[in-house]
């Protein structure tokens, strides 16, 4: 028998490097940022709008502007993910998306936001398939929807925590200004982003303990240096793989519903308590916070309760499936609101709602769990794609649904949503496994 060297029995006894955890930091603060930029627009909205005499079906038209290339662009944005480094890809995306966000400080027109903010929506598509691609190369199967459920809920601290301050910057210093503090951020970040990221074998500190937890665990340590030997074209083979399963459809679906109760948050919710609550500005962009924080929670708590099942000995697919399809149907709880006059009331039924939005928003653990290994990227484009028609569907029907006296009509429907993306994951996702390419279906 060979006897060991000296350097392989410590590489064998060496604890395992955290690095990983730093990663995870660095994906939240990035999901912050982005949800700053796609959620100004509702903050600065009530001064905009009237500013520039804009009426509730154009409000509707502008807020889904982002929404129509968000869409447009997923199946290509997911295509570069296969293919682009995310080191390089979010530092251009974060850096031009911001600067389109800069620019909507200085818009005048109908026009031009709706411009800017298709651009900002184009520019934002690759995001959270970067996001998907980098927890699957940095975390095993076994901590991964903790990841996943970290860093989405950027998404809802952010907003709780900023909310806040840029109705503060909107009321002192114009909407004008709530564009350019989120923009200027966001270019900060994109060097950052780019002085720090790495893949996990080039990431300076980490150990060959720390890239053994990973591998052994299902993680994707060299999914670059395989992406890289397998590039090619566009396949229109793969873009079927990814669109004849039905699992894959169970998600997609169900992650349209549960978006659409998101970008009711992101875009009318001001509105809605403004003018359809009476509330002042101020105290509007206080109470506005609350759900946001009611949704961190949520978030925070389905990461780890899922993987907490996980290392209990239940199935990746009840682990993963059980605290989505709670929670959105604890998001249905929205319709209290339409029977409540008492603002503590109303804020709670909202708080409630958003709160199973947050529960059920590690959706994206299970592309990184039932993606083709090679198709990561075009399956989280598909994925998102599909999701974020909502971005188009939810302003746009809202606006119509709102353009009377009541808002209550609006309200019902992103309740019927979120029950029917319940039993899209009750009744489409099936069992939770990577779809092999060799036997697609």
């Amino acid at each position: 028998m060979r006897t060991q060297t000296l350097p392989e029995a410590r590489a064998i006894t060496a604890t395992p490097t955290r690095k990983r955890f730093f990663i995870m930091v660095l994906l939240f603060i990035t999901v912050v940022i982005n949800y700053l930029d796609r959620s100004n627009l509702s903050i600065a909205a009530p001064a905009l709008t009237s500013e520039l005499n804009i009426d509730p079906v154009h409000v509707g038209l502008v807020f889904s502007a982002f929404g129509w290339t968000y869409a447009a662009m997923q199946l290509p944005g997911g295509w570069l993910v296969d293919r682009v480094p995310p080191r390089i890809l979010y530092t251009v995306a974060l850096a031009l998306w911001s600067i389109a966000t800069i620019f909507l400080g200085f818009v005048g027109s109908f026009v031009g936001l709706f411009v800017l903010r298709m651009a900002v929506g184009a520019l934002e598509a690759p995001a959270y398939p970067i996001n998907s691609r980098v927890v699957t190369a940095w975390f095993p199967e076994k901590e991964r929807a903790t990841a996943v459920g970290f860093y989405t809920s950027g998404q809802f601290v952010g907003l709780a925590f900023l909310t806040p301050v840029l109705a503060w910057l909107q009321a002192t210093f114009g909407w004008h200004m709530v564009f350019v503090a989120t923009g200027g951020v966001g270019v900060i970040w994109a060097v950052i982003w780019y002085m720090v990221y790495r893949e996990p074998r080039d990431f300076k500190g980490v150990n060959q303990a720390e890239i053994d937890l990973i591998k052994d665990g299902g993680g994707l340590v060299d999914i670059q240096t395989d992406t890289d030997k397998a590039k090619s074209g566009f396949s229109w083979k793969d873009l079927g793989i990814v669109l004849t399963q039905r699992k894959l459809w169970g998600i997609y679906l169900g992650q349209f519903c549960l978006n659409s109760t998101l970008w009711f948050f992101l875009t009318w919710f001001p509105t809605y308590l403004v003018k359809y609550r009476g509330m002042d500005f101020i105290k509007s962009g206080l109470l506005a916070s609350l759900p946001f924080l009611a949704a961190f929670v949520g978030v925070l708590c389905s990461g780890f309760f899922s993987d907490w099942l996980i290392r209990r000995g239940h199935t990746v697919g009840f682990a993963r499936k059980l605290p989505i399809i709670a929670g959105l149907l604890i998001s249905t709880s929205i319709i209290g609101a339409n029977y409540v006059d008492s603002t503590p009331l109303v804020i709670a039924f909202l708080a409630l709602a958003f709160f199973g939005n947050g529960l059920a928003s590690i959706t994206w653990s299970l592309v990184s769990t039932l993606a083709p290994s090679r198709l990561l990227g075009l399956t989280g484009g598909t994925f998102n794609l599909i999701g974020n028609l909502a971005a188009i569907a939810t302003p746009i029907v809202i606006g119509f649904l709102a353009s009377g006296e009541s808002f209550a009509p609006a309200i019902t429907y992103i309740a019927v949503l979120a029950l029917l993306g319940a039993l899209s994951y009750i009744l489409l996702v099936g069992k939770v496994e990577r779809i092999e390419l060799d036997n697609p279906r």
